[in-house]
């Protein structure tokens, strides 16, 4: 295995590990201020569009290089 195919493996393992603990810590966040059903639902809505823009971000940048 190269040094580039373990980045690119390890960057898609690490990110998605990141993207679940950052899911975790948004329903902790919500568990423990109580927020309900509404709260939890716009907690992981407005914060998991700021995760949501990184990856489509990441995923438009690699089809535009892709296409050149």
């Amino acid at each position: 295995m190269s040094e580039e195919q373990f980045t690119n493996v390890s960057l898609i393992v690490l990110l998605t590990g990141l993207i679940i603990f950052i899911g975790f810590i948004i329903w902790d966040l919500g568990k423990k201020s109580n927020a309900g059903k509404f709260g939890m639902f716009i907690l992981f809505l407005v914060l998991g569009f700021g995760v949501l823009g990184f990856v489509l971000k990441n995923v438009l940048v690699e089809f535009l290089v892709l296409k050149q």
